[in-house]
């Protein structure tokens, strides 16, 4: 989700706010709470390294994880999109580190000033190490949007059974992030224009961020009741979502130099309206970047395919399967 011009004015409201601390301090305390008793965990929590790590498992068959977006958690496929699956896969939906109530993948990222966050490959390795010690085998690895490029990481990195990109961040893309991400990530911003988004953000803004996601189709009935978008809007995750976008276009231009190495099946799905992470940029030439990967694209369709072309990308999993030998 994205509130730029939400960005631009909290950020000129701070300097007036700046002698309001203990003001804006205690309306996000109570915001955080508030968000946290409306969508608490769904799921059970495995511990890495110290870290805490939130998922939810259901079905049975092979193994398929499913990674979460930008400014998400697990509950984007936990709405229906699980349901949908579980007949056919033991489903596992992960929180990314420092999203929903999954932690950080080490204590030295958590600071309202700090501008370092994880790269997809330690993304990936949290969630590699939590699935293992789940008894995860061979999975097929489906990542989303920003949880494409730490799926790719987990195929580059953990030699999963089989990989499925959807929407996915997976090249290096023309000009910059704009303000939403740039600023909340930089230090000044985390530690003084994300209480403040944490403290007044509409709820208008929210539904407008939502459904210019979906842009042109529209959010399922339930959807945006469902989500839990104030989970996101927390200051430490609000933070560790601005940082890890922020931070992650170095980190893509290293792994598409490994995409040729590249041997496990691979599906791309993407549509050709998604004007968040472009059908151009990204998946088109990771198709031609990893051999043998079959795109699939999704005529008018948005940047979220598995809520309104569902059956595109259950069929691009069983195809995954299929060429893995895991059905």
């Amino acid at each position: 989700m994205t509130f730029p011009r939400l960005a631009s004015s909290l950020l000129i409201a701070t300097a007036a706010l700046a002698g309001c601390g203990a003001l804006v301090d205690g309306r996000a305390d109570r915001r955080e709470a508030a968000a946290e008793a409306a969508f608490p965990p769904i799921g059970q929590f495995v511990h890495v390294d110290g870290q805490r790590v939130h998922y939810v498992v259901q079905g049975r068959g092979p193994d398929l994880v499913l990674i979460h977006g930008a400014s998400g958690n697990l509950r984007d496929f936990t709405f229906q999109f699980i349901d949908r699956v579980k007949g056919d896969y033991r489903v596992w939906a992960f929180d990314r580190p420092g999203m929903g109530y999954s932690d950080r993948a080490t204590p030295g990222f958590v600071g309202p000033a700090l501008t370092t966050a994880e790269s997809p490959a330690q993304q990936a390795a949290m969630l590699h190490a939590a699935a293992t010690q789940l008894g995860v085998t061979r999975p097929i690895v489906l990542g989303h949007s920003f949880g494409g490029a730490v799926a790719l990481a987990w195929a580059l990195n953990h030699d999963p059974g089989a990989l499925v990109t959807v929407s996915a961040v997976s090249n290096p893309w023309p000009g910059g992030l704009g303000p939403f991400y740039t600023v909340p990530g930089s230090a000044f911003g985390g530690a003084a224009l994300v209480p403040l988004i944490t403290a007044f953000v509409p709820e208008s803004a929210v539904k407008n961020a939502i459904d210019s996601t979906f842009r042109p189709q529209q959010p399922p009935a339930g959807y945006n009741d469902y989500i839990g978008a104030p989970l996101t809007l927390r200051r430490a995750s609000f933070r560790a979502n601005a940082r890890q976008v922020n931070t992650v276009r170095p980190h893509i231009l290293e792994m598409v130099q490994r995409y040729p190495n590249l041997t496990l099946p691979v599906e791309i799905v993407h549509g050709t309206a998604d004007q968040t992470v472009p059908l151009r940029v990204h998946s088109e030439p990771l198709s031609l970047q990893i051999p043998g990967a079959n795109l699939v694209t999704l005529d008018g369709v948005g940047h979220m395919p598995h809520h309104v072309a569902p059956g595109a990308v259950i069929a691009a999993i069983d195809r995954a399967a299929q060429r893995a030998g895991l059905r």
